[in-house]
């Protein structure tokens, strides 16, 4: 690592001021679904290595990756530093993670009385105790903290005793150093979705916190990356570029879904009216209450930067791969058999292959882009911008390194 006092200077990519883009990746959450966006992720991690080499990682082409929930792990296996200083995880090792881990983490239960047995379990406790997970993190992170990760990263949590969000931000860290928890803490935290898995205590330096998932304030987490990029601006950051706050022509944002359920009508209003604690949080083998907070929070999200990029004539350096038509086991957060997880893996798989699409900022819709190829293709056309403004990055340095 540098020792330049300055959250953006990282071992692994020049900053932005070097170059013309400030590149952003953003993966949601959605438990075991994060499988998809490991699929995804790996197929633009090939491309980059076969511009630039087999060692080429994502760490070493995005100024930011931001992640909620199982997003957040994610962005946390491709930023933390191994023991060669290099990431912890590379990409196309995400998807066996998450099939060798989930069914521990959830594990199933079976046998003609599962079902009540669920919904006991809901009722007195979290559906999973959550060990699991936390040995998992704790052991593969040990004590590696915030500061240490090899590019810039924003996780949201949420501390339930405050009844505010908590941004776990590379950039807020010399500014407010409570905030350079360790790793497994925030990997723990912003995946501790009420009702699966239970709220997360740590406490860092002399501030406490108190946490649960990071859907309930942002489960797609792209708009607050940019926030966190526009407020370093603001700052004056002499890692990046003299740009105003909004100039999204600057910004080159890659955001990966983790599939939702297809829409069909499978609630209305009389039914909910009848509903209490229990209708809203397990029904029909999901739970509406947090799945509403989840999917209003992305879809906002989504329509907000599709408006803005298109407003600013920037499309083509935003894309937003999505399956929104999820149906049966595949959209559960938590059901970890073999066949859903392998199932999983074939839905990213084709997902590549699906048509570039874009919601019509006027109707709301996902339509695909008119000559806009492939996930696939499009994502091909990023890897080389990305692999360019590397190479752009590096050859306008004076020492042609990091920067001291």
């Amino acid at each position: 690592m540098t020792t330049q006092n300055t959250a953006t200077t990282r071992a692994s990519l020049l900053p932005p001021k070097n170059g013309n883009l400030i590149t952003v990746l953003n993966i949601d959450g959605g438990g075991i679904r994060g499988i998809i966006p490991g699929v995804i992720l790996q197929y633009l991690e090939s491309e980059l290595q076969a511009l630039d080499g087999p060692d080429a990682r994502l760490a070493d082409y995005f100024d930011v990756i931001s992640g909620t929930s199982t997003g957040g792990l994610i962005t946390v296996m491709l930023t933390a530093p191994g023991a060669d200083n290099r990431p912890l995880y590379a990409a196309k090792d995400i998807v066996q993670f998450y099939k060798d881990n989930s069914p521990k983490i959830f594990p199933q239960i079976g046998g003609p009385f599962a079902g009540f047995i669920k919904l006991l379990k809901t009722l007195v406790g979290p559906k999973y105790n959550g060990k699991y997970l936390k040995t998992l993190v704790t052991d593969l992170l040990g004590s590696t903290k915030l500061s240490q990760t090899l590019t810039n990263v924003v996780i949201p949590t949420f501390d339930i005793k405050d009844m505010q969000p908590v941004i776990f931000s590379s950039f807020q860290v010399s500014r407010e150093p409570s905030l350079d928890a360790q790793l497994s803490d925030i990997c723990i935290g912003t995946s501790a979705a009420p009702t699966y898995l239970p709220a997360h205590y740590f406490q860092n330096g002399d501030r406490e916190f108190n946490l649960i998932d990071g859907g309930i304030a942002a489960n797609n987490p792209s708009l607050v990356a940019i926030g966190e990029v526009t407020r370093q601006v603001l700052k004056s950051d002499p890692n990046f570029p003299a740009i105003t706050p909004l100039d999204y022509g600057r910004y080159l944002l890659i955001s990966i879904g983790t599939g939702t359920q297809k829409q069909t009508p499978k609630f209305d209003a009389k039914k909910a009216a009848k509903w209490g604690v229990i209708g809203w949080l397990i029904n029909q083998g999901s739970a509406p209450l947090i799945d509403a907070f989840t999917q209003a929070s992305a879809d906002l999200v989504v329509m907000h930067n599709n408006v803005v990029f298109e407003a600013l004539n920037s499309v083509d350096s935003y894309i937003r791969i999505q399956d929104d038509a999820l149906t049966g086991d595949l959209a559960s957060t938590d059901l970890s058999t073999k066949e859903n997880l392998d199932s999983l893996e074939k839905v990213g798989g084709v997902l590549l292959d699906n048509p570039l699409s874009r919601v019509n900022t006027d109707t709301g819709v996902v339509e695909p882009v008119p000559d806009g190829g492939t996930n696939r293709e499009a994502l091909k056309r990023l890897a080389d911008r990305l692999s360019t403004e590397r190479k752009l990055r590096e050859s306008n340095c004076s020492d042609g390194g990091v920067l001291e």
